[in-house]
């Protein structure tokens, strides 16, 4: 279940609703905040945060014959567990990520299209992106606070290769909330057979969310 750029693809549509409007406007570079967890709440879950990573996309755009390269920054930072699997032992297979992506608004209009995804939207990108992960099917819905926000907090099914394995695992994703400058939304991976205790750790996770990493 190994990571490669996720949500990356988020980011792209971020470039493409910003073609054309921000050089206009002299703004050609936006850059997220890396959010993460309070460190008593990643104590109490036993969720190390392992990586904070930029996800920067550049796309050259033309407008009024004038090219411009366009470059917008995200942030994903990554918690992990290691998991008892049975005679595979202890896998690092439980995740808890954070996806920051900026704010970007010209003469009052938004222009980040993650905003407004719904979790299904969203765990298209998940699945399209997060290698090892298919076979996913919406289970419910929910709702959950976040920085003092209610979103939408969705669970969903799926099958995840580890060491060679299909196991069935549990994803949790919410739909973007807002931080100070940015937009935030938070995704949780676990086997679905540690569902009893991870449901809670990951709900912990997120109701533990703060605007900058430690």
């Amino acid at each position: 279940m190994r990571r490669r750029a996720l949500l990356a693809g988020a980011g792209g549509l971020t470039v493409s609703a910003l073609s054309g409007c921000l050089g206009t406007a002299g703004l050609d570079e936006y850059e997220a905040t890396p959010a993460g967890v309070d460190p008593a709440v990643r104590e109490e879950t036993r969720y190390e945060q392992t990586d904070v990573r930029d996800l920067v996309v550049r796309e050259t755009v033309g407008f009024g014959g004038v090219s411009e390269e366009i470059v917008v920054t995200n942030y994903l930072t990554e918690h992990e567990k290691s998991i008892s699997l049975g005679p595979f032992g202890s896998v690092r297979v439980a995740a808890f990520v954070l996806l920051t992506s900026p704010q970007i608004s010209i003469a009052g209009q938004a222009f980040n299209p993650i905003a407004e995804m719904s979790t299904r939207e969203l765990v298209d990108l998940l699945e399209a992106d997060f290698e090892g992960i298919n076979n996913v099917e919406h289970v419910s819905d929910g709702e959950v606070r976040i920085l003092d926000q209610e979103t939408v907090e969705s669970i969903f099914e799926g099958k995840a290769q580890v060491n060679g394995t299909t196991v069935d695992v549990n994803i949790h994703i919410t739909e973007s909330v807002q931080t100070t400058n940015d937009h935030l939304i938070t995704v949780g991976v676990y086997p679905t057979q540690v569902g009893s205790s991870e449901e809670e750790n990951v709900r912990a996770l997120m109701g533990g969310v703060v605007e900058r990493t430690d």
